[in-house]
């Protein structure tokens, strides 16, 4: 039976100057946060540390999306001792889970850039699951989702703050966990009804949501 491990990077931009030449290295983790799934889907460890970005920064925009400020990362590890604690704390055999194909292709790049490729074992690119990519198939749409958006729909209540590491990896599983377990992946009802009348141009979040209950008026 397998075991999944769901991962979740926060990154802050590299200035083009500070950038190493040739690299296609744009942006730096400044944290891994990452939940293991055992055979039933099941949460059953978490996995979080801070990275020290050696080439960029953490700015006002990052700060305010992540609450990720220089104090926390001042003293974190670098990406390859980060990367190394990971790698303890992961089973042997895991098949790696994440929200689109951004988090691999950054460690693939981080890896190259800051030379810890050989710490990567060789078959996980190749089986990593990208879980937007299978709920966008289960739903049966080509548009791309936000994790915010695809839980509304899930109907799954989003634990924590969003763009934390851990707390988007935790939401992030708890999303795969049903898309794996139900056959008959069933939506919000609210937002299948929206879905139904708008098709494809859907935007959908809270403000959504919240316009399709009708509250009748006190007498």
């Amino acid at each position: 039976m397998s075991v999944y491990a769901v991962i979740d990077l926060e990154m802050c931009t590299i200035p083009k100057g500070c950038r190493k030449k040739g690299s296609r290295l744009a942006k730096e983790t400044i944290q891994i946060g990452a939940v293991l799934l055992n055979e039933e889907y099941e949460i059953t460890q978490q996995f979080s540390t801070y990275v020290f970005p050696e080439m960029g920064y953490i700015d006002s925009f990052i700060e305010n999306l992540t609450g990720i400020d220089h104090a926390d990362v001042k003293n974190a590890p670098r990406m390859p001792q980060a990367w190394a604690k990971f790698m303890e704390w992961l089973p042997e055999g895991a098949i790696m889970v994440s929200w689109s194909n951004t988090d691999s292709a950054q460690i693939r790049r981080e890896a190259e850039t800051k030379d810890f490729l050989d710490a990567i074992p060789d078959d996980m690119f190749e089986q990593w699951i990208d879980a937007q990519k299978l709920f966008s198939g289960r739903i049966e749409r080509e548009r791309i989702y936000s994790l915010e958006e695809a839980l509304i729909a899930a109907d799954i209540l989003q634990e924590g703050r969003a763009h934390d590491g851990l707390t988007d990896a935790y939401n992030t599983a708890l999303l795969f966990a049903k898309l794996q377990k139900e056959p008959e992946f069933r939506l919000n009802p609210i937002y299948e009804y929206a879905r139904a009348e708008k098709k494809d141009t859907l935007s959908f979040g809270l403000k959504s949501l919240l316009a399709g209950i009708q509250i009748a008026e006190e007498s």
